[in-house]
């Protein structure tokens, strides 16, 4: 048995919200959900589950999750990454983002303006307080359906609730897909301006012509020669020949390379130890030996008793 196209396309779509591979692998389940989702009849049936001519009130509340499909589809195929068909998955996206917003609307889901069916600059102009608005009512749509997505998916939800979820749901996609329309109108109009500077007028094709080469000025090289190059010449020895140089002249006391001053701080150093070392044995000798010839309260005579 195929698997339901409502089933299909949020089982695709929260896999892919799940996904931390790379995007190639993303575009990948998206396409496949999609894939599913078209081999088993969507465009031909499921898009179109109710008459539009119905109230909302005599769709049935299992049925309205089909409603939603639209905004699904649309969302799927916005995630595909390949870059040549990229205007192509956008006006797709755009056109099933649309049907979804355009079925609300004659539903009386939501109070929305619908945007216009083709790209229109005058519509991305909208006013800042109404993404506003649609942001905190988003997140208030999010809190609700997560309190209530267990016991709805679980099977313990009356019908009612039932309804009431897949309604907050609708709600909820209206405001993204009124989002994701006006950054889709946003992206087409720069690729399709890129696509138009990047296209060469006609008639006015170049014929490919042989690179310049770099030339100098006779006058400025021969005054160079003259007067120098107004720095310095280059060195005309190096480090070790300079060093050798000095050495013959008698500079340099010997061949080998003079010590670093840590080590022959370290040396001196070991060396003024070893001198106090032979000071200090020979004050105390000299101290024992003053001892012997004077006991202890030698020449006090004013305490004599």
């Amino acid at each position: 048995m195929a698997p339901e196209p409502f089933q299909c396309l949020r089982g695709s779509l929260r896999a892919f919200c799940r996904l931390h591979t790379g995007p190639r692998a993303a575009a990948e389940l998206a396409g496949l959900g999609r894939a599913q989702v078209e081999r088993s009849g969507i465009g031909k049936v499921h898009l179109s589950p109710c008459s539009e001519n119905e109230e909302l009130e005599e769709i049935a509340s299992a049925d309205l999750k089909y409603l939603l499909l639209p905004a699904l589809l649309g969302a799927l195929t916005l995630k595909q990454v390949d870059l040549s068909r990229r205007l192509e998955h956008l006006e797709s996206a755009r056109a099933h983002f649309w049907r979804f917003l355009k079925l609300c609307r004659s539903y009386g889901l939501g109070s929305f303006h619908p945007p216009p069916a083709a790209p229109s600059l005058v519509a991305m102009a909208s006013s800042r307080q109404a993404k506003i608005e649609r942001y905190k009512q988003k997140k208030e749509l999010e809190n609700r359906l997560a309190s209530m997505r267990t016991f709805v998916e679980g099977g313990q939800a009356d019908e009612d609730q039932i309804r009431e979820f897949y309604i907050l749901q609708i709600q909820k996609w209206i405001n993204t897909s009124l989002e994701e329309i006006e950054s889709i109108d946003q992206e087409m109009v720069i690729l399709r301006s890129r696509g138009t500077s990047s296209a060469p007028p006609h008639g006015t094709s170049r014929q490919a012509r042989a690179p310049l080469k770099p030339f100098i000025l006779t006058r400025d090289a021969a005054q160079a020669k003259v007067f120098g190059a107004g720095y310095p010449g280059l060195p005309t020895m190096t480090v070790d020949d300079w060093y050798e140089q000095r050495r013959r002249q008698g500079v340099v006391a010997g061949q080998s390379a003079p010590q670093r001053a840590p080590e022959l701080q370290k040396q001196q150093q070991e060396k003024k130890e070893e001198e106090d070392d032979e000071e200090a044995l020979q004050k105390a000798r000299n101290w024992d030996d003053w001892k012997d010839t004077h006991p202890r309260g030698y020449g006090n005579r004013q305490n004599v008793g």
